[in-house]
């Protein structure tokens, strides 16, 4: 059996720079805690007490950070789908898939629909975050033939309007610095649903400026809080167009 027959999908770390960065100021405030803690100032001493108060809160977010890297981010994404009653034949689209986390499971739901995944990856969001990673990804997890990955921006999705079942999104739209461009986004994901098309769109911020968008393009909408151990609270919502 050969090294690729063996290997599995690899979903990356999300926000690679912010955890380096996290560990970086971690170490650096213990070593700078300890120094200090030895000096014969007594300034200098109550500052390294402080310091070294905020390590065990910084060795915490990087415990979540990487918990949720490897178990809750996979939790997350089969509470996303459960919310979905799936036929087997669903077109579905995935926003900012990265290396195809969403798509992947989506695509594993399905007989003969097919799962399609567009992003413009940002090294940034995701380590080693490419279109040939989530393609890769596909083909280890048995579902290169149901899946279609596209580079393409949110703000103009190129496919034609009511082309999908099932939209999806999970901390994608965020990244789009305007609350115009989030919208925009928005209102392309409404155009590109069919009736009775299910929008599930999950952030950790902007998630009701999301809801007012598909509201006023006649979608009915709520918001759910997905219970995570993370070091975000993410908030799903699910919208609806009407038939």
């Amino acid at each position: 059996m050969s090294l690729w027959q063996n290997a599995k999908p690899n979903y990356g770390i999300d926000a690679p720079r912010e955890g380096l960065i996290t560990i970086i100021l971690v170490i650096a405030g213990l070593g700078l805690g300890l120094g200090l803690h030895r000096s014969s100032s007594e300034a200098a001493r109550t500052i390294a007490s402080v310091i070294l108060a905020l390590v065990p809160t910084g060795v915490i977010l990087i415990l979540l950070m990487a918990y949720y890297v490897k178990v809750e981010k996979f939790r997350h994404r089969d509470r996303m789908l459960n919310m979905l009653s799936w036929r087997g034949d669903e077109r579905v689209l995935d926003i900012g898939t990265g290396r195809g986390l969403l798509m992947i499971g989506a695509a594993r739901r399905l007989t003969t629909g097919q799962s399609i995944g567009i992003d413009i990856w940002r090294a940034q969001d995701l380590s080693h975050n490419s279109l040939i990673a989530a393609m890769m990804n596909a083909e280890l997890a048995g579902v290169g033939n149901k899946v279609e990955v596209r580079n393409a921006d949110a703000r103009e999705i190129p496919f034609p309007d009511r082309s999908f079942d099932c939209v999806l999104s999970n901390l994608c739209l965020h990244n789009i610095a305007s609350r115009e461009g989030r919208a925009a986004a928005c209102g392309e994901i409404a155009r590109v649903l069919k009736p009775g098309g299910v929008a599930l769109i999950s952030d950790f911020q902007h998630t009701e400026e999301y809801a007012q968008v598909f509201r006023e393009h006649g979608m009915e909408t709520t918001r759910s809080t997905s219970i995570l151990l993370a070091p975000m609270l993410l908030r799903i919502v699910k919208a609806v167009r009407p038939n």
